[in-house]
């Protein structure tokens, strides 16, 4: 007995060739991109969905926060009176040298009244912690729990205990991106300490060393020279240490020397950042902005003094 079959057309996208939707779909996708890399047309977008997944954020990081909470609150009584012993020989060493500090600060003082000078005021300072770290190889950033829900803006620097870290460079509200001063599309201005000779700090994509690469061949910088902020471009505050000069190079037939320097801060090992406060109002959102020398901190290209 034969079996009767119902006759079906062939179906829509059946025999349909992927080529003009692929094509299509990529049109979309590069004009989207240009877009946004000119005009910022989807700050606002990527600013909401930010905001919907923190929550997936929050979800995701629980276990290890909780592990965390866990291996803090079993930490023995024993380790913790040792920690308590540490802490206070630490601070009374502090307090001693705060002692010498004031009175250096009171000569300052006198000093700057007797130039007429107006004194620096010292700059507020937030804590934030590291929440992700970007695991690509040819970016170094970093997300932390702090966003302009908490006063954070776009071009905001972030330091450690030992030096600078690097500068706000995308706000989430809740969260904010950090571009670390190692990562190849920041610069920043720089003195070495020893001449007050000023050059310009480049990452190198790697985390254990910056670039100095517009000095001339007869600069006076030798290894060991410490590097500090300049104060120049308006981004970093004067006087935080950015690096230590490791190699100088000199290539024949080059103009410039070739200098490497390691960077003050702990950059594979921190687990939370200073964020300054300066007293000038932040600057106007929309993306790191670029001063008049292109050098000024922040996203200026690797490749231009």
């Amino acid at each position: 007995m034969a079996l009767t079959t119902v006759d079906r057309g062939p179906g829509r996208f059946r025999n349909a060739s992927p080529g003009p939707q692929l094509f299509v779909l990529c049109a979309v996708a590069v004009t989207l991109m240009v877009l946004d890399h000119r005009n910022e047309y989807l700050t606002g977008v990527r600013k909401t969905l930010s905001v919907l997944l923190y929550p997936v954020e929050l979800l995701v990081s629980a276990p290890a926060s909780l592990r965390r909470s866990v291996n803090e609150t079993l930490v023995t009584r024993s380790e913790l009176l040792a920690e308590n012993q540490r802490l206070k020989a630490e601070a009374l060493a502090r307090s001693a040298r705060l002692q010498k500090l004031t009175a250096l600060q009171a000569e300052n003082a006198r000093l700057r009244a007797l130039l007429d000078s107006t004194a620096r005021v010292a700059e507020d300072l937030l804590i934030a912690e590291i929440v992700t770290v970007d695991m690509n190889p040819f970016r170094n950033t970093i997300v932390i729990n702090k966003g302009s829900n908490d006063g954070i803006f776009v071009g905001q620097p972030l330091i450690d205990a030992d030096g600078v870290v690097g500068q706000i460079t995308r706000d989430r509200v809740f969260t904010a991106e950090a571009m670390l001063v190692t990562d190849v599309d920041h610069a920043v201005p720089v003195e070495i300490v020893r001449n007050r000779l000023r050059t310009i700090a480049v990452g190198t994509g790697e985390l254990n060393r910056l670039s100095l690469p517009f000095l001339p061949r007869n600069a006076d910088v030798g290894e060991g020279d410490l590097l500090v902020t300049s104060g120049l471009g308006g981004k970093f505050p004067a006087g935080y240490p950015v690096g230590v000069v490791r190699d100088v190079r000199s290539v024949a037939g080059q103009p410039f020397l070739e200098i490497d320097a390691q960077p003050s801060a702990a950059l594979n090992r921190i687990r939370e950042v200073l964020l300054i406060k300066p007293g000038d109002p932040p600057p106007a959102p929309g993306g790191v902005s670029t001063d008049s020398a292109p050098a000024a901190a922040g996203t200026a290209p690797a490749g231009q003094p």
